[in-house]
């Protein structure tokens, strides 16, 4: 999963990239079998970024391959979005039985 926060002024842009070039570059990664994204609607907290995304991939280590570093690099991600993120935090989580 990956949390992130952008400034008011780069939504649009940032939610329009997202949709049509990062994730339809990360469902090609091997392994990657699907993409969801959530905008915050309430927290009981502060600091809680505005947006989710959450990637159901096949193993744990599908998020560090070269595949997927690739893939953010191509489709330009990593020059036009990351810099100006405020909040960006990854974690992985395993379902439970």
């Amino acid at each position: 999963m990956a949390q992130l926060s952008i400034p008011v002024e780069l939504d649009v842009e940032f939610n329009e990239f997202y949709d049509s070039r990062y994730v339809p570059a990360l469902l090609k990664v091997p392994g990657v079998r699907s993409a969801a994204r959530y905008r915050l609607e309430w927290t009981d907290g502060d600091a809680m970024p505005e947006y989710l995304a959450v990637y159901e991939v096949d193993g744990a280590d599908v998020p560090k391959t070269e595949a997927w570093r690739n893939a953010s690099v191509d489709c330009g991600w990593a020059e036009a979005i990351r810099p100006h993120l405020a909040t960006r935090r990854h974690a992985m989580f395993r379902r439970l039985p």
